[in-house]
Order: C-alpha cells, then structure tokens, then sequence
C-alpha cells in the first residue's frame, strides 16, 4: 500500500496549477481539454460530482492529445475501479481511508489522498504517501499550516486544494513543500456550458506561467 511517488510527481510537476473540473456535458470536455493543454495545463482534474464525469474522463484519455487526466472526488473502491476503466492517469481525492487505500494499491493508477491535519499526514507517511493534496487549503489553515508542517514533516509535499486563487496561488507555490496547487477558476462551470475556450486558454497561460 505505497503511493507511486514517481508517476504523481510527473503529474503534480507537469504544470504549476492543476485545474479542477466540473463536466455537466462530456462533448464540451475534449474542447475544454483542448484549451488547457494549449494553454500550457496538461494535468487537469475532473471531479466525479457529476454524471457525465466518467464519460468525461473517457473522452479525454482517447481524444486529447498531451493531456494527463484525472479523477477527482475519488471516494471508494467503485469509483477507483471505474476512473481506473475510464483512462484516468491519476486519482485525487479529498480525504483518506484505508479502503481506498487498498483500491488504489490494486491499480496501475496512482492516488493522491487528501489530509487536513499534522495526525492525518503522519499517518499517510507512515502508509507510503508523501505526495498529499491539502483539502480545503484556505479552510484549514493555508498557507500558515503548510509553514507549520514543513520543519516537522519534511517527506511530505503538497498540492493544496480549496480556495486557491490568482491572488494566493504565487504564495503557495513559493513554499518549499508545495509541489503545485489544485484550482477552479481557470475553467468554471460556467465557461465550460458556454464553451468559452478562448477564455479558459487564456487563463491556463496565466496560470502556467505563476510560480515560475
């Protein structure tokens, strides 16, 4: 039961922002997808919070060339085994149970579970996760815990996810231990049913280029 620390990293490293989707309709996802990689975001997270998600994932994994997607709100071993079957390169989820640490340990797919505390880290460490998503970042502390935690548990790195902005993302992304940060606005819902894909490009450049 021990996180594939070098495929995470290829994936948390591939972009300095991961951007965090809602997919109502599936067919706008490979143009959505388009727009991202273009603007420079290959890793992109769809969120299993609707129920065109998975076909979502699916389209993307076969239509979109250079682009590295996976499954957010990943919660049980159902929906691993699904994301898994759907092409999912990657997991993410908000939280961590030792259930679905035993699904993902029986995939090809690598997870990166959610912690919100220093007992939660500690024991993902103790587990063989040190690539962690901080769940909700802002709510939990931010940038403040993040500071806290690096001394004490230095193994652990970090893509903080929750109320991450274009104002906050450059002070997150100069912390040691934050590999990259997970963030909703470069591609809203609400650009995604207009099909906005000048837009949402436009903002992945912006946020390719923060942190660097």
């Amino acid at each position: 039961m021990t996180q594939d620390t070098q495929r995470i990293d290829a994936v948390m490293t591939a972009s300095p922002v991961i951007p965090v989707l809602v997919v109502e309709d599936p067919v706008k996802a490979i143009p959505m997808a388009q727009a991202l990689v273009r603007g420079g975001l290959p890793a992109i997270e769809i969120t299993l919070r609707t129920q065109a998600a998975l076909e979502a994932i699916r389209a993307v994994a076969a239509e979109v060339e250079g682009a590295i997607v996976g499954a957010g709100t990943v919660l049980d071993a159902r929906q691993y085994d699904a994301v898994a079957k759907a092409g999912a390169r990657f997991a993410v989820a908000p939280g961590a149970t030792e259930a679905l640490m035993s699904a993902a340990a029986g995939h090809d797919v690598p997870l990166l579970p959610g912690a919100a505390t220093p007992s939660e880290v500690m024991r993902l460490l103790e587990a063989g996760y040190s690539r962690l998503k901080l769940f909700p970042a802002e709510g939990v502390g931010g940038l403040a815990l993040l500071k806290a935690l690096a001394s004490p548990l230095p193994a652990a790195r970090f893509c903080p996810t929750g109320g991450i902005t274009p104002a906050n993302a450059p002070a997150y992304l100069a912390l040691g231990n934050v590999a990259c940060v997970g963030g909703s606005w470069i591609a809203p819902a609400s650009a995604i049913s207009a099909g906005d894909w000048d837009g949402i490009e436009q903002r992945a450049r912006q946020a390719a280029a923060l942190g660097r």
